[in-house]
């Protein structure tokens, strides 16, 4: 089950899922909360207008002592009506209303309690019992002596509404009606009214929440129904989105996979047409198996010229030394030494160029390139020619020491075999750059083979006709120690007709520093 769900396949299309859901189930949410609200500030509109209007009709009674109970009320399954006075007695309520209860509303059951239809308002007092009739003279004289105060409850004495008016403020509040043997939840609107006998009483008048349930119900209902069948097409549609959008991945594994067991580097993974990140990755992949079949390819060449270049001097040692076994006076000690000498140059220039391909990062000695040139030729002996040097000191440069001394003797050992009778070497400074230049008077390099001639065990035997035996590597190294060095190895047309060889390296720039960094 686990290796089901582990493919970016299934996390997509499970991740898109949830989000899709937890986004779904949010609004949902704020749907159902927002019509909750708008369908019940609905009914408390319906229930203010309806109890405004009763208080309304009260405030504008005559001071003749209208019994209550003949009051116009609406009809109670629409909007039902209560009508106390400010201790909670019942005066009045709508028809068919039976009972009604709430958490701002006086709790009535007409089973046991009924308003007193002969109720009426009198001026200077509210003595009405429970059942609604009117008090006594006693009641009245009370009333008086307690200093005019017509009200013993509710908000009372400076709250209530003048005569003839009603309150500006609505109180609102949740409750249950029972209207002609059936219950249900009304939203309650409680408006205070002083009738023109100077009696303030309260009006109840509810609006059914019966919609409110039923559409919130409703869409609720929707929703749940629609949420699965909608979040299956979420998952569906980015399982199917997803496949075909990593069906090219999988081409680039299968074909990566297959080039690993045939150990065929020629072989390239399929190239989406598209422009996006698979088929960037499909190119860099292609790239990178390029450059590595260029890479095998170049080692493969290498042990071959390796193994070639070897199997010469070590051949012609071995039969110097069988012939001297056999005719100890015929032995050539000279050409011996010479092969010798031959094997542990080759040996070191190996060395030398393994040493650059794994990457072996030269050191930051600051060197005077210009001193370095004087100290080397200086050392040069066995020279056919003598080099001419024009180079003077303080053209400092950063790098290995060992390493850039290297590139100047085989430099100079490639002049020395192709000069026909001089060569020179010089230091200057171009710009950012110090300059080594090698030129001799030889036959010179083409033009076509100037880049070649860099490349390892190559030798232009044809047109270098005094070549004495090298192995075609001395250009190779320098060339190499100058890139790694930030600089350029470049070959071309000397003033006297040879070649001429430039090394450019970066100057040192101030105390220490140098224009580039020494890779």
């Amino acid at each position: 089950m686990s290796g089901r769900f582990s493919s970016v396949r299934a996390k997509a299309s499970l991740g898109a899922t949830a989000v899709v859901a937890v986004a779904l189930v949010a609004a949902g949410v704020a749907v159902l909360l927002s019509l909750r609200v708008n369908l019940t500030g609905q009914a408390e509109r319906a229930a203010d207008r309806a109890a405004r209007e009763v208080a309304l009709d009260i405030a504008a009674q005559a001071p003749d002592r209208t019994p209550y109970a003949k009051l116009e009320l609406p009809d109670a399954e629409d909007s039902p009506v209560l009508v106390t006075d400010e201790d909670g007695r019942l005066l009045t309520l709508s028809e068919g209303l039976q009972r009604i209860s709430g958490s701002g509303v006086p709790a009535v059951d007409t089973a046991r309690s009924a308003p007193d239809p002969s109720g009426t308002a009198r001026t200077g007092g509210s003595g009405t019992d429970r059942s609604g009739s009117s008090g006594s003279s006693e009641d009245d004289d009370d009333s008086d002596d307690d200093g005019g105060d017509d009200h013993g409850g509710g908000k009372g004495g400076d709250d209530d509404p003048a005569v003839g008016e009603i309150d500006d403020t609505t109180e609102y509040s949740d409750g249950s009606a029972t209207v002609e043997g059936t219950a249900g939840d009304y939203r309650f609107a409680t408006v205070e009214a002083t009738d023109r006998t100077g009696r303030t009483v309260v009006v109840h008048a509810g609006a059914s929440l019966a919609d409110r349930r039923s559409a919130v119900n409703t869409t609720a209902a929707a929703m749940l129904l629609g949420l699965p069948v909608l979040l299956l097409v979420v998952g569906g549609v980015t399982w199917l989105v997803t496949r075909r959008a990593l069906r090219p991945v999988e081409g680039i594994r299968s074909e990566m996979a297959a080039i690993t067991a045939s150990e065929d580097l020629s072989r390239r993974v399929p190239e989406p047409a598209t422009r996006d990140e698979v088929a960037r990755l499909a190119r860099t992949t292609n790239e990178t198996l390029t450059a590595l079949e260029a890479a095998v390819e170049r080692q493969r060449r290498f042990v071959a010229d390796a193994s070639h270049e070897l199997r010469s001097p070590i051949a012609s040692l071995r039969t110097q030394l069988e012939v001297g076994h056999a005719h100890p006076g015929l032995l050539d000690v000279p050409g011996a030494v010479a092969d010798t000498v031959r094997l542990q140059q080759l040996a070191g220039d190996l060395l030398m160029l393994a040493r650059l391909d794994a990457g072996e990062r030269p050191g930051r000695t600051r060197t005077d390139l210009g001193a370095l040139v004087r100290e080397e030729v200086s050392q040069r002996a066995t020279d056919r020619f003598p080099v001419a040097v024009r180079a003077r000191e303080g053209f400092d440069v950063v790098g290995s020491r060992g390493q850039l001394a290297r590139v100047l003797g085989n430099l100079l050992d490639n002049a020395q075999r192709h000069a026909a009778g001089s060569v020179e070497t010089s230091v200057r400074r171009v710009g950012a750059w110090v300059v080594l230049a090698v030129a001799d008077d030889g036959a010179g390099v083409p033009e076509a083979e100037r880049e070649r001639i860099f490349e390892r065990f190559v030798r232009l035997d044809d047109a270098r006709s005094r070549d004495d035996g090298g192995a075609g590597l001395g250009l190779a190294i320098a060339r190499d120690v100058a890139e790694r060095h930030c600089g350029t190895l470049t070959v071309g047309r000397a003033p006297s007709g040879g070649a001429l060889f430039e090394l450019r390296l970066p100057a040192v720039t101030g105390p220490g520093e140098a224009g580039a960094q020494v890779l």
